[in-house]
């Protein structure tokens, strides 16, 4: 089954913990925080192979999680980082955010990488925050969450070639005599339901890769037929091969009609360079007509290479093979998406934030940097709730509650944590 189109979702590492410790060794009173720092958390990295050429692989798997930081011990012990997590996919993959459809990354080559997804950063243990004035800091971090996000992979073939044209026009078997590729053939028109990759060899330095797409009707760029699914493979294409059926009633009227398709679908179809071959010389009458289409054709100001051939008995097909290894000579190369730094989902630098009243004694604070700040605090120490209470007075935002109404045994909550609002006794 081919598999060109799918969502996986993916989520890093998170930051190991902070530790709260104190050396305990035996004629050193009051020893010291010792406490160590928690290990990042894992990457999620996507790895092009030329191993894979569909989709498949995630036909049953599309949660991907990396493993998550090792929190810090005694005796300054930081936590081993969490592994990053490869995944594999086949070159000419797309890769976008689900949500906003942004592009994230174009996998063109063979081992090519991309950071997907960050690790969190492991929190600081207690050994960080002695001073002068405290010397026994009951404070460490916690390790911040990995990033997570739904992804859509679309996969782009990488050929040089695509073959197109109207259903049983005889692509799969001018693909099939020419590499080694066994596409499925029948006398019936959509045989093919997926595409077929082959790689042609005219000699040991001469070759390239050659796509034949399912077939294309009138009002495939609207979604008729398969040629929606399937279009995008042309994209990155060099040349394309037009194949004609010699036996149909108006070959002509035929090509037109898929090159109508070509420009309506966009993505610069309609521009790549075409050699038409009329298929099918083996039917009685199809020779006779060559004359007349090719005075219809330049009648019509068409002015590309216009071949015969027959795929069933491979009349002309390597003659046509070494046109289009000249022809790729001076093609232009496809223009392929650049690399797109990962977008993160919070803005951390960023010390804005809102207050807001979801009920009569629940309250709701949102800003990134500051549901970080309570994020990374480990609440059951008093000494880093008076560090944050700190932070929060020094940011405005327990002055902000104030002036919003905020009463003795509220509930304030910020990113996932629900905290009450007390008043200090004076």
């Amino acid at each position: 089954m081919f598999f060109d189109q799918v969502r996986i979702y993916v989520k890093a590492g998170d930051g190991g913990n902070g530790a709260v410790a104190f050396r305990r060794e035996k004629y050193i009173p009051y020893g010291g925080p010792s406490g160590g720092d928690g290990g990042k958390g894992g990457d999620v990295v996507l790895v092009a192979t030329h191993h894979l050429n569909t989709l498949y692989g995630f036909a049953r798997k599309r949660e991907f999680e990396a493993a998550n930081g090792i929190s810090g011990r005694n005796k300054n012990r930081h936590g081993a980082g969490g592994a990053d997590l490869e995944i594999q996919v086949p070159p000419g993959t797309l890769v976008m955010d689900d949500k906003t459809g942004e592009i994230l990354a174009d996998l063109t080559e063979h081992d090519q990488r991309a950071v997907i997804a960050k690790g969190g950063r492991g929190g600081r243990g207690n050994a960080r925050f002695a001073s002068p004035t405290n010397q026994t800091p009951r404070i460490a971090e916690n390790g911040d969450p990995g990033e997570a996000r739904w992804l859509r992979l679309e996969l782009k073939l990488l050929a040089d070639v695509g073959v197109v044209g109207k259903p049983n026009a005889g692509k799969s078997t001018l693909l099939s005599v020419v590499t080694a590729a066994t596409p499925e053939i029948g006398p019936y028109p959509f045989t093919t339901l997926q595409p077929n990759l082959g790689v042609v060899a005219l000699s040991l330095d001469e070759t390239f890769v050659m796509a034949d797409l399912p077939g294309l009707i009138e009002g495939a760029s609207e979604g008729k037929g398969l040629g929606l699914d399937f279009l995008r493979h042309i994209e990155r294409t060099r040349l394309v091969i037009h194949l004609l059926d010699g036996a149909s009633l108006d070959p002509l009227e035929d090509f037109e009609t898929i090159n109508a398709e070509l420009a309506a679908f966009g993505h610069g179809l309609e521009s790549k360079p075409q050699i038409v071959v009329i298929n099918k010389l083996d039917v009685p009458g199809v020779r006779d007509i060559l004359p007349e289409l090719r005075a219809h054709f330049a009648a019509k100001g068409y002015t590309m290479p216009l071949l015969a051939i027959s795929a069933m008995t491979r009349e002309g097909t390597t003659e046509l093979m070494r046109k289009v290894y000249q022809t790729l000579q001076t093609a232009p190369l496809p223009e392929l998406q650049q690399y797109v730094p990962v977008m993160r989902p919070l803005t951390f630098e960023d010390a804005s934030f809102t207050v807001e009243r979801l009920s009569n004694n629940v309250w709701e604070v949102r800003g990134g940097k500051i549901e970080r700040a309570v994020q990374r605090t480990q609440l059951g120490w008093d000494d880093a709730l008076l560090r944050l209470h700190g932070y929060l007075e020094r940011q405005g935002v327990l002055d902000a509650l104030r002036k919003a109404g905020v009463q003795e045994g509220d509930t304030v909550r910020i990113g996932e944590y629900e905290l009450e609002w007390r008043t200090r006794d004076e």
